[in-house]
């Protein structure tokens, strides 16, 4: 990952060649589709086949169920990592709250792919903790800039913030419309107001 790394042992090699990363990066995004719809039951072949790819392709890929799940993991985690440095030259109340947004999004599609993982790893796991490392490195600095520049208020700590949105994630609802306007709810109270 760009702001904190994953270790090598927890994810696989990129292809580099051109036509392979093209499939790598379509199964990729099959697979989050696939298991934030289906979970546990889909199927790997129904993957291969909504990304327009043999079964073996995927296999070359991703040689195992646990490997295509982990590598989706790793994916999802990277990319919100990468939003939080997109937004570093923002508004520092607009970053904060932007990201927190993505990760909602994240967090959703990790309830189901974190549920199968388990199936292979423990809660503890190295895949899990660097993870969990990552996103902390990424968002902190959004928090505290937002504190530096008296937006957000000072007595808060991110790991504070991250149960606080975690808690929200988890939310059951059929509607992602309403965990968005919690979200915004619970990050309103973040905000700086001057005593007086």
């Amino acid at each position: 990952m760009s702001t904190a790394q994953v270790a090598p042992e927890t994810r696989l090699a990129r292809p580099k060649r051109a036509d392979a990363r093209r499939n790598y990066e379509k199964i990729l995004n099959v697979a989050r589709e696939a298991f934030a719809e289906g979970g546990e039951s889909t199927a790997l072949e129904e993957i291969a086949r909504r990304a327009g790819v043999g079964i073996g392709t995927l296999y070359r890929h991703f040689p195992s169920r646990q490997a295509l799940l982990e590598a989706l993991y790793v994916n999802e985690v990277e990319e919100v990592c990468r939003s939080a440095q997109q937004l570093d030259g923002a508004d520092p109340w607009e970053a904060l709250s932007e990201w927190f947004e993505r990760l909602i999004g994240y967090l959703a599609t990790k309830r189901a792919l974190a549920g199968e993982l388990l199936n292979y790893l423990d809660l503890d796991a190295p895949l899990f903790q660097e993870c969990r490392t990552s996103l902390y490195a990424a968002g902190a600095p959004l928090l505290k800039r937002g504190q530096d520049a008296g937006v957000v208020r000072p007595d808060v700590e991110f790991l504070e913030v991250m149960h606080m949105v975690v808690g929200i994630a988890k939310i059951p609802t059929t509607d992602p419309g309403q965990i968005e306007h919690i979200l915004r709810i619970a990050l309103d109270g973040l905000r700086y107001r001057a005593e007086g």
